[in-house]
């Protein structure tokens, strides 16, 4: 992965503010689309896996005790209730939500790279 990229990536996830989900929660784990850079960090599921994931509307990376690639989830994932356009289904947020202009950087960073599905 470029350098700019991955610094491009780490300077967007170091905006996104952090809050305490509901325990058990995974109300907002489904599947997502990242760029193949965030992609390539994730350990590798097979098709088998993806496909099983799709067909039960859940995430490949979702396991019996939360997100198993936690430290390293798509920006995407890192947005969920921390902006009025992604909000928690269960009322959690952030003290301080999303800065709109950093929400629109992301955005802009996700529309300008390739897309996968997970």
């Amino acid at each position: 992965m470029p350098y700019a990229t991955r610094d491009a990536i780490q300077r967007l996830r170091e905006q996104i503010p952090s809050f305490r989900c509901v325990v058990g929660c995974h109300d907002c784990c489904g599947p997502v689309t990242a760029s193949s850079e965030e992609v390539a960090r994730l350990p590798l599921k097979s098709d088998a896996e993806h496909a099983a994931a799709l067909e039960a509307l859940s995430c490949p990376y979702l396991g019996a005790n939360g997100c198993e690639v936690y430290e390293e989830r798509p920006l995407i994932c890192r947005m969920f209730g921390t902006t009025p356009t992604l909000r928690c289904p269960n009322g959690q947020r952030p003290v301080y939500m999303l800065d709109e202009s950093v929400e629109a950087d992301i955005h802009q960073f996700l529309r300008s790279t390739r897309q996968v599905l997970i």
